[in-house]
């Protein structure tokens, strides 16, 4: 297993972390699962209030010394807050499930606009700050599913210590992105990768052009594979998350981790990069090529953010990550598709001659469903 710097706080963390929010539906297997993993040299796992059953199955797991050989991360649960008390008052719930007096790395869960105005009004900051001097937990951390610009807000209005975002081979340019890993990275901050297979839905959905590809490149190895490795040739990213459901995904994980080096990956694998998410891109049902010639719209949607969105909804359905993402971020900062009025500026201008608003009228439709439905089949999945 090889290991990074854990931003400025000098922890040392294996590069491969432990998602523990697709258990096995068995308890037993679950627990062997994270035995394992420990004995393998994973030393980070990652849990949250609203993964059924995952704090507890944890906590189990951590039992008989195994606590003491991992750094252990969990979320708050900012839906459930209604006052400055239920922070610590969910806090402590949580030490209970997991059968310890102290996390190591507690984060504010997804701060997408409606859950950072709650900790803002609910004084959430503050709160981490107390918790880390009572020793209740240790770092203090948050994880987001939102835009660029709003991470760097984030980020900038507190002496953070960790950021976890969603970063995958079709998301570089989507929500968070490289951007802001590097700007993370400048200040400081440790920086942890989730979604990075998009909960498996990128290599169940993978077109055959992808896998064509990877047999016909010199060097073998799996999808599953090359997405990692992306990952972790970026010497800014301190960990990634896989959130194993079974000891098989685990073990092939651990397999592909063995030399997960930073600053690994030559231009030719890059290039194969490139042609990977321009195969996946091929298959856009949207034929946006992203060139702004329709921006900026006099409504404020934002309308290749939109259909890349689209887009990569429709490759790995069912995954409610983006209708969550274009719900409670797109929406509320009024750049949704909910504000076009067919004014027909856009299409005037479009050189692959969309009919903008149709799709936008489209693209509303099926973002703005339920996205909770689908929340535990990816749980689960």
């Amino acid at each position: 297993m090889e290991y990074a710097l854990y931003g400025k706080t000098g922890l040392q963390v294996s590069r491969l972390g432990l998602g523990c929010m697709r258990f096995p539906q068995d308890e037993t297997e679950a627990i062997h699962m994270v035995h394992y993993a420990i004995d393998q040299g994973i030393n980070y796992l990652d849990s949250a209030y609203v993964y059924k059953d995952s704090e507890v199955i944890t906590g189990k797991a951590l039992k008989n010394g195994y606590r003491d050989k991992v750094y252990l991360a969990t979320k708050s649960p900012i839906w459930n807050i209604t006052k400055h008390e239920d922070f610590e008052k969910y806090l402590d719930e949580q030490l209970l499930r997991l059968g310890t007096d102290h996390i190591d790395v507690y984060l504010l869960h997804n701060l997408f606009p409606a859950n950072w105005e709650k900790v803002q009004r609910y004084d959430g900051l503050t709160f981490l700050d107390n918790m880390i001097e009572k020793g209740k937990i240790l770092h203090k951390a948050f994880s987001i599913h939102s835009t660029t610009a709003a991470f760097k807000e984030i980020v900038d209005s507190f002496d953070w210590e960790m950021a976890q975002i969603q970063l995958n081979i079709l998301d570089e340019y989507q929500q968070v992105g490289i951007e802001g890993v590097r700007y993370a990275a400048q200040k400081g901050l440790a920086t942890v990768i989730m979604e990075p297979l998009r909960g498996g839905n990128l290599l169940s959905n993978a077109p055959r052009e992808v896998h064509a590809l990877i047999d016909a490149y010199s060097q073998k190895r799996s999808l599953a594979a090359w997405c990692f490795r992306w990952l972790y040739n970026m010497p800014e990213v301190s960990l990634i998350l896989s959130g194993t459901s079974n000891l098989d995904q685990l073990k092939d994980n651990l397999n592909i981790f063995a030399a997960a080096k930073p600053n690994i990956m030559s231009d030719e694998d890059q290039k194969l990069i490139t042609k990977i998410r321009e195969a996946f891109e091929a298959k856009n049902s949207i034929g946006c090529t992203g060139c702004q010639y329709c921006m900026p719209c006099p409504q404020g949607v934002s309308i290749p953010e939109l259909f890349k969105l689209y887009n990569n909804y429709q490759l790995v359905k069912p995954h409610p990550i983006d209708q969550a993402f274009y719900q409670g971020t797109l929406l509320p900062s009024g750049h949704g598709a909910d504000r076009c009025i067919a004014c027909g500026l856009c299409t005037q201008h479009c050189p692959q001659g969309l009919k903008i608003p149709d799709l936008l009228e489209q693209v509303h439709g099926e973002l703005n469903e339920d996205w909770q439905k689908n929340v535990q089949t990816l749980v689960r999945k």
